[in-house]
């Protein structure tokens, strides 16, 4: 057994308690989409499901889902498209592909922490830079520039980032751009949150079509309600898009057929908007509630507002570990969500707010009562 494997603390942990809590308040997209729901007033999509028999899908995804995901990168057709077990597998599996062990990467931080997990599992050389708290979590275009070097093989970045929901601006965009074409670097683009904007109604920008060794990874999971499925993909230049694929038979061989059927019915063209739509409205509302708590409590909490996804990256002001903090929260309020720590920033907690919001309200009461109790 390996005894320095780096484990994937936040996924883990997450594991552990979002089944067994009554009040969850960990999860990172919005409150999930039945399966009536989705199909609406379609009887003949539901009868199509029932019917379907349970066989493989093609190994790099059904040809009407890969369709349906390149309409949504520009100049992208079917051949950029490979279909995965979730963006988990998507990232597993690019970084599987285009690096050995050795080779240096640059991951942004903060950051869902799975990539930057892979790195050091799989022995690569991992720098970072870091987004600026006190630049509304933006990029400092000069740290980047530093963190990258003529070695760099490979730079990760989360746009809209997990988890401070910042959004990039063309500027930032454009120091990540130039960094990894100085290098001549793969640029992997978590993009999983476009979708799920704020104060924009245009979708966030994607990083393809920018520098062509672009690596874009989407999934169902945040912006279009739907994690059970757990379908995501990359879109890549089709050469890489192939190796992916060698690699996937290895691991997954596919995605289910089911899922597939779903997934490529919700992206299709008649439906995308009202998905979209839907994550909006959840995530609008969700996070001007949770606003209002911050402000009632404004003397120990305090968040730079998130500009995408459903999750918000709350500072608080006592001098108290994250993790212990959220050990308390479950063990005595049967309450969990996700400490700074798991992203390497302590006295930060990671809240969602596009659940309902009484199942909201009365998850953060009981944080409150919590930290109040230290």
């Amino acid at each position: 057994m390996r005894k320095d494997f780096y484990p994937f603390s936040l996924e883990r942990e997450m594991s552990k308690w979002e089944f067994k809590v009554a009040y969850n308040l960990s999860e990172s997209g919005v409150n999930p989409l039945s399966l009536m729901e989705l199909a609406e007033d379609d009887p003949d999509f539901i009868e199509g499901i029932i019917k379907t028999s349970l066989n493989y899908v093609q190994a790099n995804g059904l040809e009407e889902l890969r369709q349906n995901i390149s309409y949504l990168y520009p100049g992208a057709t079917p051949e950029n498209v490979i279909v995965t077990s979730g963006a988990a597998q998507a990232n597993f599996t690019s970084i599987l592909t285009t690096l050995d062990p050795g080779d240096e990467i640059v991951v942004m931080l903060p950051n869902y922490m799975q990539i930057y997990g892979i790195a050091k599992n799989y022995s690569l050389d991992v720098k970072t830079f870091t987004l600026q708290e006190e630049m509304n979590w933006g990029i400092d275009p000069e740290e980047i520039k530093a963190a990258v070097s003529d070695k760099t093989r490979f730079i990760a970045v989360c746009n809209p980032n997990n988890p401070t929901g910042h959004i990039m601006t063309t500027e930032e965009m454009d120091a990540v751009v130039e960094a990894a074409s100085k290098s001549g670097a793969w640029l992997l683009a978590d993009e999983v949150y476009a979708g799920a904007e704020h104060h924009q109604d245009e979708i966030t920008p994607t990083f393809w079509g920018k520098y062509e060794r672009v690596i874009a990874v989407g999934s169902m999971s945040k912006a279009y309600a739907l994690p059970g499925l757990r379908i995501g993909w990359v879109v890549a230049p089709p050469e890489l898009v192939n190796e992916i694929w060698a690699r996937q038979d290895y691991i997954t061989i596919s995605s289910a057929i089911l899922a597939n059927k779903i997934a490529a019915y919700a992206l299709s063209p008649e439906n995308y908007p009202r998905m979209i739509q839907r994550t909006r409205q959840y995530v609008r509302s969700g996070y001007q509630n949770l606003e209002r708590w911050i402000n009632q409590h404004s003397d120990q909490f305090s968040v730079i507002p998130p500009q995408a996804a459903a999750i918000a990256f709350v500072r608080y002001q006592k001098d108290i570990n994250s993790t212990k903090l959220v050990e308390r929260l479950v063990q005595e309020q049967d309450t969990y969500i996700v400490p700074g720590d798991h992203f390497g920033l302590d006295h930060h907690l990671r809240i969602s707010y596009g659940l309902s919001k009484d199942y909201v309200n009365e998850g953060l009461r009981r944080i409150y009562q919590t930290y109040e109790s230290f």
